[in-house]
């Protein structure tokens, strides 16, 4: 592979933005402002150079999948698109939140299979480094085989702990974001029989391919479970932990719903529900992730805390892509904007502090010794930016050329 130098550009370091000369030898970066020596030169002049984006949690390529409620496309079709939007948006890791759930259809165990085979077997054609966080709805004890497997794969996954079923059932008189600890024995539970339930369950249905009132009869056998699920959670921590994995709870909503899945190893807190459950896992030392797309937008859709504010407190360290992967890149442009924070700073939210959340210290910073992971932006002052160049490895993942 050849050498290359990215001369020109204002270059995000750790801690500061500066121009500096980047350069790539084999896959790695060898040096800042070092020498030429027959080296392929890129003219960066006028662009900024990041560390490429790592995304600890992305389901737009749900939407590879099925693009229309019911209509899926081939697994291998989707993921190979799925790869080139990644690199064409600037991220060269990416988690995608991979559901192993109960409902049949697009988030069943049987599609996560399907999924982790092909990305095994599409690894040579891939352009960015395509990992799997497991969503494990934790009522799923039928995953547990294939989170097993994916645990002794040649790319380690996430382990995320998500609990879909009992925010299905709470009662409508409490609000989601308020729902005590999930396993609280007063947990507040809707009439199954109601008309409510049965709307609020429809599009669940609907994605899961059966019938509305064959699906309520089935949240109702898993609901059944619910004594049991405790203790699979722990037996799954506990794998998780033997194979040194990172572990992530969903949408958590009471510090004491944060503290029980930090006790079975889960030192991310993803989605936190209200301010107050994001500053109790800040003052135990946990990560805390945002949605990207909330940031961009200025403000969640479900009425969870505004990720800016988040990031202004202190109380966020990650931007995920969630369902949208350009949202990274213009979540970061809206907040410097809006002056939350200098662009050094907050380039660390999407690659930086991802990676060390991740147990992956060889990316998500500038300096010699790194895996050559990097983004060059088109980024005019006061405009929208835009990913020109990816490079993952060393490799150009992503090449665009400017019409003007």
């Amino acid at each position: 592979m050849e050498a290359i130098v990215i001369e020109g550009a204002s270059v995000v370091l750790p801690d500061q933005l500066v121009q500096v000369s980047v350069r790539l030898e084999g896959e790695v970066i060898s040096a800042l402002d070092g020498p030429r020596d027959g080296a392929r030169v890129i003219d960066a002049r006028g662009m900024i150079l990041a560390p490429a984006m790592v995304d600890i949690h992305g389901d737009a390529f749900e939407r590879q999948l099925m693009p229309r409620p019911g209509v899926m496309i081939a697994t291998e079709a989707a993921l190979l698109e799925t790869d080139r939007q990644l690199a064409a948006n600037g991220i060269a890791t990416a988690y995608h939140a991979l559901t192993l759930g109960w409902e049949p259809g697009l988030r069943s165990v049987a599609i996560g299979q399907e999924v982790l085979e092909k990305l095994d077997a599409l690894g040579p054609r891939l352009t960015v480094e395509n990992r799997v966080q497991l969503r494990w709805e934790t009522f799923c004890f039928e995953a547990m085989p294939l989170i097993d497997a994916a645990l002794a794969g040649p790319l380690l996954p996430a382990l995320a702990f998500n609990d879909h079923t009992s925010m299905g059932v709470l009662h409508p008189s409490v609000a989601v974001q308020d729902r005590p600890f999930d396993h609280s024995p007063d947990f507040p539970v809707v009439d199954m029989g109601s008309p409510e339930f049965a709307a609020k369950m429809d599009a669940r249905a609907a994605r899961s391919g059966m019938d509305p009132a064959d699906f309520i009869a089935l949240i109702g056998q898993m609901w059944q479970r619910r004594p049991e699920v405790p203790t699979v959670i722990a037996e799954a921590g506990q794998r998780a932990a033997a194979a040194g994995a990172p572990m992530l709870s969903h949408d958590d909503s009471q510090p004491e719903t944060r503290d029980f899945f930090r006790a079975h190893g889960a030192h991310i807190s993803e989605f936190p529900m209200n301010a107050r459950v994001a500053r109790a896992a800040r003052e135990a030392g946990d990560w805390i992730v945002f949605g990207a797309p909330n940031a961009a937008r200025g403000g969640s859709h479900l009425g969870s805390p505004g990720a800016a504010g988040m990031v202004a407190a202190g109380l966020c360290d990650i931007l995920a892509s969630d369902y949208y992967y350009p949202a990274m890149l213009t979540a970061v442009a809206r907040l410097q904007a809006d002056g939350i924070g200098g662009l050094a700073d907050l380039w660390k939210l999407v690659s930086t502090n991802p990676a060390a959340a991740l147990g992956l210290a060889d990316r998500g910073a500038i300096a010699p010794g790194q895996r050559a992971d990097l983004v060059l932006l088109d980024w005019p002052e006061g405009r929208t930016p835009v990913v020109r160049h990816c490079f993952v490895k060393g490799r150009a993942a992503y090449g665009a050329i400017a019409a003007g």
